[in-house]
């Protein structure tokens, strides 16, 4: 029994020594695994100074401000065409530390998010609650077809579209496009 319980405290030593969550290689062009700490801020406010206290409610884009005072722009890894609001909100104003991969498309090194907890030590969560938030927010299930392609479904895509077409150049140009097809 003296066995069963050192090897039992040996493990979860060795569990609680190594890192919690660490980011999944991709093989990417210039791709770098990082941890770092940072401020969660609205992208907007950094660039204009129009700061609402809640960074935007979720509706803006949300950055990480490093300790260097670098403006980091996270973009959303695990869901298409979402950005990385969902994953942060909860953490508007305050330092976490985010997890993820920093990589070159286009001579523009971007950082996906994959785990963000609040500095120092909170708890890793994985970056994927988009889709939950998303189908909680318009009456859908998460796992439902509407949520997997959400972009189709979103009423505020959908009233982009109708106002400015498919191409975004109005919608007499998709007509005048589509005729052309």
């Amino acid at each position: 029994m003296k066995r069963i319980s050192s090897a039992a405290a040996l493990i979860a030593g060795l569990l609680a020594a190594a890192p919690a969550w660490a980011a999944e290689e991709w093989g990417l062009p210039e791709e770098e695994v990082a941890r770092f700490e940072a401020k969660v801020v609205d992208v907007l406010c950094e660039l204009t100074g129009d700061c609402p206290g809640d960074c935007g409610a979720g509706n803006r884009q949300l950055g990480l401000v490093t300790d260097a005072g670098v403006l980091v722009l996270p973009v959303k890894n695990f869901t298409a065409f979402s950005g990385a609001a969902a994953e942060l909100i909860d953490f508007c104003g305050k330092r976490v530390v985010a997890d993820g991969l920093f990589t070159t498309n286009r001579d523009t090194k971007i950082f996906a998010l994959q785990f963000v907890k609040e500095a120092p030590d909170g708890k890793w969560r994985r970056a994927n609650r988009f889709l939950t938030k998303w189908a909680e927010a318009n009456g859908f299930q998460a796992g439902g077809p509407e949520a997997k392609q959400w972009f189709r479904n979103d009423p505020q895509v959908k009233a982009v579209i109708g106002r400015d077409g498919v191409l975004g150049l109005g919608t007499e140009a998709d007509k005048d496009y589509l005729e052309k097809q």
